[in-house]
């Protein structure tokens, strides 16, 4: 009791001043203690350590670090370690991370404020100036044999900029990787002043030894990090974890881990994102951890943002500086889906298969798995509020991309290799260069390709279709009317088109396919056919290609391959919301919303074709009466033309028929033309019927454009634009109606499928 009543009276000041003299007189003797090491070194040089720097810059390159500075120091009797701390380390705002390194037992042996604050362009390159005065002092005092630097920061470098101009070794960690912003300059930079390179992925380590690196030099290690995230990624007490972040009501994978850094070649976009990203997270109200932005330039103008919008005193947020890299683990291995443009969204979390929603273009280039949704585009908020519905708490896959939890063995041996005898003049490996001969360039370099499919009532095609949506070669054979022929048919096209593209320099990455009737493409399966194609419905075209060509297939229906044909070749490029209407032997469409199909419940929605414009009007093909398809197709037309010519009504002086002709379309079109009111009567009714259809589809969707397509489109443009302005609310008025520049809409959508989704999921 007595002892207890004494310590209760101890100033806990004098309890400060007491820890803080033993840390320093216990740092002094482990200086002692590697001086005097260093002394025995140099007195026997054949049998010294390789003294290794490491230098750390900010907590997500330590992250990186840890696990080789634990092995180092752990393999005492071969290496030598030395730990210079700079950059965001030791600033507040970022949490004075510095203090985790000293948490893991390490020794700093150098602590340099190299951060210029401002958090702009300017005070970037005035940091690096800052760390390339102070860094000198610190590399002579140290001597390492290696300097080892990471990433693609500013700071780094300076610190590899540094090192070469003082003639120390570099081993570079992760370069050869491409993401996007000003990083992949920075990264490449410091490649071309690092002696040694340990790279993540076969694809960086090709990268390497195209910017003529030596490849004896190069090791393929894979990312340190993985070394501890996939042996502790499933912790018993990952709930206490997240709790410990998010609260006791928190549940497993039913919240969002957000990080987003500026991009610093183009900052207010990037905070514009940032913005949208926010507003999305509240929109969805589910609990939320958000990471403050690195020190980039525009990361203060992100945090006003946030600030700006309440999100730290918001109940479903959390706002942290800082989170030990092993707690973060859980939190994202956990997470019901990661947002933000972090290399850790798609580089760690893909070994949990945690959904993953990349915003913007600054990790543009990086090697992903399937786990990654990209909103490149992120330019409203419904887009990035859609992508997370499209992602919170599904589950992908764990992938290895980056590694395989052995890459601090394999640097530590590869260090064991570095032979500090031979030259340190780095040398580079040049190609042969050849004498120059004139070449198209589209013969040296494969073009990316599709297959594209259209199956017509009367004709299928197949066409090998550029990234450009240039049709590199067509095959036409008239359309079987039994089920095994035309499937027969079908494969054989293929095959052939295939075998064909490797001649022409071609890949094919996928096929897409364009048919008539009601398709669900999520199964890629016809539902319901056409009366042009028999035995059509309920076919399964998706499994038997995919099994004979081993490529991956899209299947839709031919109006929606038409809009999507506009969007990415023609005058929806770059439109969020319009309507294509085909005017065919038939009428058709597709309603693209935000830059997105319009499907419907049962992938029945944009039948246009089928809106009924009259109660008693004719017979449609549908079963129907008084649809648009039976006034203003061009069977329609035809029957029309027919029921003229029948009853001699149609020709007219100047018209050139001959008896043996079919009557179409065109007979009716330009008797009208010639004069014939009974011709102009029917087309008429015919233009009013499509134009009234256009109104309704206007009123419902309010599209901004309206894109005819198909052999009509080009006499029906003026008149649906006149009645669009007598019919339509003046709020439409100016909604415009122009004619499709697309020679082949139904190949180009059918090809877009596969270009816009067979590399990367692009949203």
């Amino acid at each position: 009791m007595e002892r207890q009543r004494v310590s209760m009276w101890i100033n806990p000041h004098h309890l400060t001043i007491r820890k803080t003299q033993e840390l320093y007189f216990l740092r002094m003797q482990r200086a002692k203690e590697k001086m005097e090491r260093t002394d025995m070194e140099d007195n026997n040089q054949g049998q010294r350590k390789l003294r290794v720097c490491v230098a750390t810059c900010n907590r997500a390159d330590y992250s990186k670090l840890a696990p080789i500075m634990s092995g180092i120091k752990k393999q005492a009797e071969e290496f030598e370690l030395e730990v210079v701390v700079l950059g965001s380390h030791l600033i507040d705002d970022y949490g004075n991370t510095f203090r985790m390194i000293e948490q893991d037992d390490f020794d700093i042996g150098s602590k340099l404020h190299t951060i210029v604050r401002g958090e702009d362009e300017a005070a970037m390159v005035e940091s690096v100036g800052l760390a390339l005065v102070k860094l000198p002092d610190v590399l002579q005092r140290l001597r390492p044999d290696i300097l080892i630097v990471h990433g693609d920061r500013f700071d780094a470098l300076a610190l590899a900029t540094a090192a070469a101009l003082m003639n120390i070794r570099i081993l570079h960690l992760e370069g050869g990787e491409v993401s996007g912003t000003i990083d992949d300059s920075i990264r490449h930079s410091i490649t071309k002043l690092a002696h040694y390179h340990a790279c993540c992925t076969r694809r960086a380590e090709q990268h390497l030894i195209a910017m003529c690196e030596d490849h004896s030099r190069i090791l393929l290690a894979g990312c340190p990090s993985y070394d501890k995230l996939l042996s502790t990624n499933h912790r018993d007490d990952h709930m206490d974890i997240i709790k410990s972040w998010l609260g006791d009501k928190v549940q497993d994978r039913d919240y969002i881990v957000a990080l987003q850094h500026p991009v610093t070649t183009d900052i207010q976009h990037s905070i514009k994102i940032y913005g949208l990203m926010l507003d999305a997270l509240l929109s969805f109200n589910k609990k939320t951890l958000i990471l403050f932005p690195n020190i980039d330039a525009g990361s203060k103008e992100m945090v006003r943002v946030m600030r700006k919008k309440g999100i730290e005193q918001h109940p479903n947020f959390r706002a942290v500086k800082h989170i030990p890299f092993e707690q973060f683990i859980q939190l994202v291995c956990h997470a019901g889906c990661m947002i933000g443009n972090s290399s850790c969204g798609v580089r760690e979390a893909g070994a949990f298969g945690t959904p993953v929603i990349n915003l913007g273009t600054r990790q543009t280039g990086r090697e992903t798995g399937e786990n990654v949704l990209h909103v490149r585009d992120a330019d409203t908020q419904n887009k990035v509020y859609h992508a997370l519905e499209l992602q919170f708490g599904k589950r992908y896959p764990c992938s290895k991309i980056y590694g395989d939890g052995n890459a601090v063995p394999r640097i530590l041996k590869f260090l064991r290799t570095i032979d500090l005898d031979e030259p340190l003049q780095k040398t580079f490996c040049f190609p042969i260069v050849k004498d120059s001969i004139s070449q198209d360039i589209d013969h040296i370099l494969e073009t990316q390709s599709a297959l594209a499919v259209d199956l017509g009532g009367t004709n299928l095609r197949v066409a090998i279709v550029s990234m450009r949506g240039k049709i590199v070669k067509k095959y036409t054979q008239p359309n079987p009317k039994k089920y095994e022929d035309r499937m027969q048919l079908i494969l054989k096209m293929c095959i052939d088109a295939t075998r064909d593209a490797v001649c022409l320099n071609c890949r094919i990455l996928g096929v897409g396919v364009s048919t008539g009737g009601r398709v669900n493409p999520q199964e890629g399966v016809v539902v319901h056919s056409t009366k042009l194609i028999q035995e059509w419905s309920s076919v399964d075209l998706r499994t038997p290609i995919a099994d004979v060509l081993q490529l991956p297939v899209w299947v839709d229906n031919d109006g929606n391959c038409a809009a999507l044909a506009e969007r990415k070749f023609g005058h929806g490029k770059g439109v969020e919301d319009f309507v294509t209407v085909i005017t065919g032997t038939g009428i058709g469409g597709g309603i693209i919303h935000q830059n997105e199909l319009i499907y419907g419940s049962t992938f029945c929605a944009a039948e246009l074709g089928h809106i009924m414009v009259s109660l008693e009007g004719p017979e449609c093909s549908c079963g129907g009466r008084g649809c648009i398809e039976a006034y203003a197709s061009g069977m329609a037309l035809q029957k029309e033309a027919k029921r003229l010519h029948d009853g001699d009504m149609l020709n007219v002086d100047g018209m050139d028929m001959k008896l043996t002709e079919p009557i179409t379309a065109a007979h009716l079109i330009n008797a009208a033309r010639l004069g014939n009111c009974k011709a102009d009567a029917v087309l008429n009714k015919a233009s009013v019927a499509l134009g009234v259809g256009i109104v309704n589809m206007l009123h419902i969707v309010n599209p901004s454009l309206v894109i005819l397509s198909g052999i009509l489109a080009s006499y029906y443009q003026a008149p649906v634009q006149h009645i669009i302005s007598e019919r339509v609310l003046d709020s439409a008025k100016n909604i415009k109606v122009v004619t499709s520049e697309l020679e082949e809409p139904a190949l180009l959508g059918a090809a877009s499928m596969v270009l816009d989704y067979a590399t990367r999921r692009t949203y």
